[in-house]
C-alpha cells in the first residue's frame, strides 16, 4: 500500500513539474529517479518503445484525467491580441503502428479509442517504415499507455501487434476548440463565454464586464472556430421596449448586418442592428402556430418581422400583424412578399393599443357578431412584448360593446412576460389579474418559455379573455326601445299646433 502511494506522489509530481512545460522539453532527473526506484516492483508501469521511433523525453505515466492535457501553452496567459502561433505545445499521447492496408479496419474498430480534436490528422506516417502508419490513440482512453482486453482482442483478429509506441504530437491553435482557447487566455477562475446567438452569418453575444478587455479576441476565436460566422457583435446596452433593438459593437469581420435566417422550415431577412431577432425562441414559434388552424384569425399585437404571423398565414389563417418599430414593419412587409403570404397578412404600424382598439376590435366586433354556434374558427391574439405585455392587457376591458358571444367565441389571448419572483407562475397571474380587473384562476395557463438569466424567466400567459371583461353591457335606457303607440286625434292636433 506504501508503494502504491509513493507511486500516485511521484506521479503527481510528475504532472505538476513536467507536463507543464513539455514544449520546452525540460527533464526532472530526480522525479525520473524516484520513478526508477519503484518501476521494478510494479508490472507494467512503463511500456517498452522501440529506440529511435518518436520519443526522445523521458517515459512517463499520463494521468488520464489530467485537465491540462488539451491546455494551450501557459504563456498565452492574458493575452489581447490574437497570437496564433502562441498557442503550439508539444505534448505525448500514445501511437499504434498498423499496416497502411488495414488503417480503415483499425480505426472503425478502435473509434472509441482513436484520438478526435479539431484539424488533427488521426492517421500519421511512420517516417521508418513507408507501408506502415501510426494511427494516433486519446490517451484519456488508454491509461498508461496499454490497451485493455477488449482492444487487444480486436487486434489480434486483424493481426496487428498490440504494442503501444509514444508520439510527440505538436498541438497548434487549429486543433484547439474555443472555450479551450479561452480558458486559457483569460484569468484564472474567471467566467469562460464561448457560446452566443447565431444570427445567419452574425454571431451575437453579450460579453460580462469582466471579458470586455478580451472582446477582440474573444470575436475572432468566434469566428476562426464556426464555419460561416463573418461578423461577430456584442450588445452594449439593454434591450430598448420601444423597437425592442440595442447598440452593439463589431468585434470581428465584416460590418454587414443584413442577414438571412431559417427558422421551422421559413426563410427571413432582416437587419439586425434595426429590428428585434431571438433564434432561442423558434420552439415557442412553433408551438403557438401548432395550435392554430385553418381558418383561425390571429392578431399579433408586436410582430416583428413576423416569426407568429408568416407561418399562421401559411397555415391559411387569416392575420392581422403589428409592429410600432418601422423598420421591423418594413421587414415584415418584405417578408410576407418573400415568403407568398402578402395577401393573407394585413400589416400596420401601429402602436400596440392602438392596434387593439383600432383593427382587432373592429374585426372582432364583426366577426363575433357573425359568428355561429357551429362555427369553429378561433381568435388567437399574440402578445409577445414580455417586458411590458402585461402592461396592455387592461385595453381589454370593455373593448367590445353588446352581447357577449358563445363563450366559444371569446378570443385567446397568449402574452409573454418576464418574472423574477420566486413564484414566476404565480407572478405573472397575478400581474394579468390586476390588468384585467378580475380573476384567471382555473381560466389559465402558463408555459415556461426559457431562462433568460439567473433568476429571471420568460413566460406565455394563455387565458380566453372572460366575457365580462371583453363586453361592456349596453345601459338599460340605451337597450330599451322607443314606444310604440297608435297616434290619437289629440296626438295631430298637438302636432299641428306645434308645426
Amino acid at each position: 500500500m506504501r508503494t502504491l502511494w509513493r507511486l500516485g506522489y511521484c506521479a503527481r509530481l510528475l504532472k505538476t513539474n513536467h507536463f507543464r512545460t513539455a514544449a520546452s522539453n525540460t527533464s526532472f532527473p530526480a522525479v525520473w529517479m524516484l520513478l526508477a526506484q519503484y518501476s521494478g516492483r510494479i508490472p507494467g508501469l512503463f511500456v517498452v518503445v522501440k529506440k529511435n521511433t518518436f520519443f526522445t523525453m523521458p517515459e512517463t505515466v499520463e494521468d488520464k484525467t489530467n485537465p491540462e492535457l488539451y491546455l494551450p501553452h501557459p504563456r498565452v496567459r492574458g493575452m489581447t491580441v490574437l497570437n496564433r502561433e502562441a498557442f503550439k505545445r508539444t505534448v505525448v499521447v500514445p501511437a499504434l503502428k498498423v499496416k497502411k492496408e488495414i488503417v480503415s479496419s483499425v480505426l472503425k474498430s478502435l473509434k472509441q479509442s482513436v484520438l478526435q480534436r479539431p484539424g488533427l490528422k488521426r492517421v500519421v506516417e511512420d517516417p521508418e517504415d513507408e507501408d506502415s502508419r501510426f494511427v494516433i490513440l486519446n490517451p484519456h482512453k488508454i491509461p498508461e499507455f496499454s490497451l485493455g482486453e477488449s482492444e487487444q482482442q480486436v487486434l489480434k483478429e486483424l493481426s496487428v501487434h498490440p504494442e503501444v509506441s509514444k508520439y510527440q504530437l505538436e498541438l497548434t491553435y487549429e486543433n484547439f476548440k474555443s472555450e479551450e482557447i479561452l480558458r486559457a487566455v483569460l484569468p484564472e477562475g474567471q467566467e469562460v463565454t464561448s457560446g452566443f446567438s447565431r444570427v445567419g452569418h452574425i454571431a451575437h453575444l453579450n460579453l460580462r464586464d469582466h471579458q470586455l478587455p478580451y472582446r477582440h479576441l474573444i470575436g475572432q476565436v468566434i469566428m476562426d472556430k464556426n464555419p460561416g460566422i463573418t461578423c461577430v457583435v456584442n450588445k452594449t446596452s439593454i434591450i430598448d421596449s420601444t423597437y425592442r433593438n440595442f447598440e452593439m459593437e463589431l468585434l470581428a469581420g465584416e460590418n454587414k448586418l443584413v442577414t438571412k435566417v431559417k427558422e421551422n422550415n421559413i426563410a427571413y431577412e432582416l437587419d439586425f442592428s434595426k429590428v428585434y431577432w431571438n433564434p432561442r425562441l423558434s420552439t415557442e414559434h412553433g408551438r403557438i402556430v401548432e395550435l392554430l388552424r385553418p381558418g383561425d384569425v390571429l392578431f399579433d399585437v408586436f410582430a416583428g418581422i413576423g416569426p407568429f404571423a408568416i407561418p399562421a398565414a401559411r397555415r391559411k389563417c387569416r392575420v392581422f400583424a403589428n409592429d410600432l418599430n418601422p423598420e421591423s414593419y418594413t421587414w415584415l412587409l418584405h417578408n410576407c412578399k418573400l415568403n407568398k403570404v402578402d395577401t393573407k397578412v394585413k400589416v400596420f404600424n401601429m402602436d400596440g393599443r392602438d392596434f387593439l382598439r383600432g383593427p382587432v376590435r373592429e374585426e372582432l366586433s364583426k366577426e363575433l357578431l357573425l359568428l355561429k354556434e357551429e362555427q369553429k374558427t378561433a381568435f388567437h391574439i399574440v402578445m409577445n412584448l414580455p417586458a411590458l405585455a402585461v402592461e396592455f392587457l387592461d385595453v381589454f376591458r370593455h373593448l367590445l360593446v353588446g352581447e357577449p358571444c358563445s363563450p366559444a367565441g371569446l378570443p385567446t389571448v397568449h402574452c409573454y412576460g418576464f418574472s423574477k419572483h420566486s413564484n414566476p407562475t404565480r407572478d405573472i397571474q397575478e400581474r394579468a389579474e390586476a390588468s384585467l380587473g378580475t380573476s384567471l384562476a382555473g381560466r389559465c395557463s402558463t408555459f415556461l418559455v426559457r431562462n433568460v438569466a439567473p433568476n429571471k424567466e420568460m413566460l406565455c400567459l394563455s387565458f380566453q379573455i372572460p366575457a365580462d371583461v371583453l363586453y361592456k353591457r349596453p345601459c338599460p335606457d340605451e337597450a330599451k326601445p322607443a314606444s310604440k303607440r297608435l297616434c290619437t286625434s289629440q296626438d295631430s292636433s298637438a302636432e299641428e299646433l306645434l308645426s
